[in-house]
């Protein structure tokens, strides 16, 4: 029995996005989003992703981003972290006959998002707890599902839940249509022990688990100004790292 999406309305899931293709496999769907044929790597957890090293945005500049990979009720999926790609390609990823589905979780304000292209055209949008207002080639085309699924009214009015604790529950109502009418499923292990290849899709993440071969270097450099960490096989934590290029890039001297 598949784990559906419904669960994914939890406003503190660790990922940036999920995309969903079906006509492609795994590996097909991370070169689509930017990833690079053949430089996997080896399986890792969605706990390991923090160990890639990847750069945050700033000041205008677009960070790193990272998908794992992976296959379940006919669809191939990429669970996005960082900066990754999902919502600048899906176009690219409809390409020819194939389905594709971005969701966006999110807060409330703004709200999670969800998109559907086929055909290289987006075809459906809208936000979750919006659905009233939605846009694409066919705005229309869930919109029986949505009333049957009572997200709307039947003359597609928003029916919005009646306080704020229902709101949780409303999100998942939206996401039950979009998991019946496209059969969508992510297994909940993903975010949990499931080991899936990763792709770097988006700038250049170091892409390693194992230890860090300048771990010590930067240990010894953190701890003169009073930084330390819990040691994780060998990893130097992201912030700690970005903070070690910065300086090294501004006085090569202070890291020598």
């Amino acid at each position: 029995m598949s784990d559906g999406i419904k669960w994914l309305a939890a406003w503190d899931i660790p990922v940036a996005g999920v995309v969903f293709a079906r006509g492609m496999s795994a590996d097909e769907l991370a070169v689509r989003l930017g990833g690079v044929r053949g430089e996997a790597t080896e399986p890792i957890t969605d706990g390991e992703v923090e160990h890639l090293g990847m750069r945050s945005s700033s000041y205008g500049v677009r960070g790193d981003g990272v998908v794992r990979v992976g296959e379940d009720a006919g669809w191939a999926f990429a669970v996005e972290y960082g900066d990754s790609t999902g919502t600048d390609r899906l176009e690219e990823i409809a390409s020819g006959t194939v389905d594709a589905v971005h969701y966006l979780p999110m807060s409330a304000r703004p709200p999670a998002r969800f998109h559907y292209a086929r055909n290289g055209v987006l075809t459906c949008g809208f936000g979750i707890g919006e659905e009233r207002r939605r846009w694409g080639t066919e705005p229309d085309l869930l919109l029986l599902g949505l009333i049957a699924g009572k997200v709307l009214h039947s003359d597609g009015s928003q029916n919005l839940p009646p306080s704020r604790e229902h709101h949780m529950a409303f999100q998942e109502r939206s996401l039950g249509v979009l998991e019946q009418r496209f059969g969508l499923s992510l297994p909940r292990a993903v975010l949990g022990e499931a080991r899936l290849p990763a792709y770097a899709v988006r700038g250049t993440p170091a892409m390693r688990t194992g230890a860090e071969p300048d771990h010590e270097q930067i240990k010894a450099w953190a701890a003169t100004l009073g930084l330390t960490w819990n040691d994780t096989g060998g990893r130097v934590p992201s912030a700690i790292r970005e903070t070690w290029n910065h300086v090294a890039r501004q006085d090569p001297k202070e890291t020598s």
